[in-house]
């Protein structure tokens, strides 16, 4: 599918919608970027694997790659986007900045991913949890449009959104939001960046019933676990999972004992660089 049409659509769609003449996705060797303040922001995608077969590709998860954006921008932008861009949950940013920087980045990334549907498959896109508590009703409407213009669906669109012990104070507008992306046939998956607040979104995790548990890898160089121990602490995260009728996944596997992990706590899925790099050395020995 050729790009540069898409891209002038998603422009004048922008331009009508903020009244403004800013135009600010732009292609260059058929990658699209979005400008967002003193920022570019355009697209990785990682591969996501079945653990026992790493060579069947699932799907990706779509992650923001950020450089800085030439034109100079009002220091009080600089500020802005920074609060935006920081995981500290704490700050004062503004609801509607949130949301449109969410939808620029996952509108790049619709465009970007067009090069790699044709592998089949799911893709992963982390919508920021003010996002979901900023949008009143209707989540996923707005997206949605873009999916089909792209030419795709949204089942085959997981919703990602990272949880913690803060944000599972507020599960029940949480929850009403992603449900509001369930009801447009989008999947749905929990993010849990730290298996240190894991404890405290059991409930989350079992009222949502997600398709997709989503854990970081544990850090087996510095951490005080022993390797023993963390596939027993990892099981009842799984299990928990499957139980809801879900699949796990295990992200950011950088070698071969969190490999290990993955596979002796029964992870469905696995991502990183650990795999990766298993490919790419079978495929050079074919």
């Amino acid at each position: 599918m050729h790009l540069q049409p898409l891209v002038d659509y998603f422009n004048d769609r922008f331009a009508t919608e903020h009244h403004s003449n800013i135009r600010p996705f732009t292609i260059k060797i058929d990658l699209v970027s979005g400008i967002f303040g003193p920022i570019q922001i355009s697209s990785v995608f990682e591969s996501v694997r079945q653990t026992h077969d790493n060579e069947k590709l699932v799907g990706h998860i779509a992650q923001i790659s950020v450089t800085p954006y030439t034109h100079n921008q009002p220091s009080e932008q600089l500020i802005e986007i920074g609060n935006l861009l920081t995981e500290v949950i704490t700050q004062p940013a503004d609801f509607q900045s949130i949301i449109n920087l969410d939808r620029l980045c996952r509108t790049v990334h619709m465009l970007n991913y067009l090069n790699y549907s044709e592998n089949g498959g799911v893709l992963f896109l982390d919508v920021d949890p003010r996002h979901i508590l900023g949008v009143q009703q209707g989540h996923g409407a707005y997206f949605e449009e873009s999916i089909i213009k792209c030419g795709l669906a949204t089942q085959n669109v997981v919703i990602s959104m990272a949880i913690n012990n803060f944000y599972a104070l507020h599960h029940t507008q949480l929850l009403d939001g992603l449900n509001n992306y369930r009801q447009r046939s989008y999947q749905i998956a929990l993010n849990i960046g730290s298996l240190y607040v894991a404890d405290g979104i059991r409930e989350i995790i079992t009222k949502l019933s997600a398709d997709f548990l989503r854990i970081n890898a544990p850090d087996t160089a510095t951490n005080q676990y022993s390797d023993m121990s963390w596939p027993e602490t990892l099981k009842p995260l799984t299990e928990l999972q499957n139980i809801q009728g879900g699949k796990t996944i295990l992200q950011q596997v950088k070698n071969e004992k969190q490999a290990d992990i993955a596979a002796s706590a029964k992870f469905d899925l696995v991502q990183g660089d650990y795999y990766d790099k298993l490919i790419t050395d079978h495929l050079r020995c074919l």
